[in-house]
């Protein structure tokens, strides 16, 4: 069976019936005729046979991943930034934020290229934009390189914003696990003011695993 989740920028893909690891690809690259088995995220219901919602994907992959009782996880992708909290193993609350999260890794990705900046080589600032939006947010890294900073540096601060803005709407946790293509970055998870646990790319292919071991069960 072919899991897919469908990201705005890259989808994440696995074969349930081949010994393989799961692979991304970039969105722009499949076809019209791709079709997955089971799906979620952007694009799932369209693209695929059956879909779930991101959120319940997030949600159980998180469970079956961290297997704690009390857990917040976040979810930061390209579109948007969504979290699921855990309280005595069951979900207590969750949240989907297209609007404060706005194009939040996707910008941050146009912007390493732009500016030819590599993250792992930036050290985190010890202040921050005030930022709500990422594509609105791009005004202060314009506005601050107009006022004299380097341009990295602004990107560093414009960075710093975004993870604090996404920290804020997850709760202000002491302990974030954290899921999406960012976890990657060293400059983004570096500037969360908590203890970050990244959990990589494959979270909401986890929990279409769990989907389906799920229903197994049930037949």
């Amino acid at each position: 069976m072919l899991l897919a989740d469908f990201g705005t920028s890259y989808c994440k893909l696995l074969d349930t019936e081949l010994n393989e690891k799961a692979r991304i690809l970039p969105t722009r690259d499949l076809t019209q005729e791709f079709m997955a088995d089971l799906a979620t995220g952007h694009n799932a219901k369209r693209r695929s046979r059956q879909s779930i919602n991101e959120l319940t994907a997030l949600a159980r992959g998180g469970k079956r991943l961290i297997n704690k009782p009390d857990f917040v996880l976040l979810d930061c992708g390209s579109r948007d930034i969504k979290y699921v909290r855990y309280l005595n193993h069951g979900v207590a609350d969750m949240g989907w934020n297209a609007e404060c999260g706005a194009s939040m890794g996707f910008t941050i990705e146009l912007l390493s290229k732009y500016y030819d900046i590599d993250y792992a080589s930036v050290p985190v600032p010890d202040t921050g934009f005030s930022i709500t939006c990422g594509v609105l947010g791009m005004s202060n890294i314009f506005d601050a390189v107009v006022s004299g900073i380097s341009e990295t540096e602004a990107v560093a601060k414009f960075v710093r914003g975004i993870a604090r803005n996404a920290w804020r709407f997850a709760g202000a946790p002491d302990k974030l696990y954290l899921s999406g293509g960012l976890c990657t970055n060293p400059l983004f998870t570096g500037s969360f003011p908590c203890e970050i646990i990244p959990l990589g790319r494959f979270v909401l292919l986890e929990g279409l695993k769990q989907h389906l071991e799920t229903d197994c069960r049930h037949m």
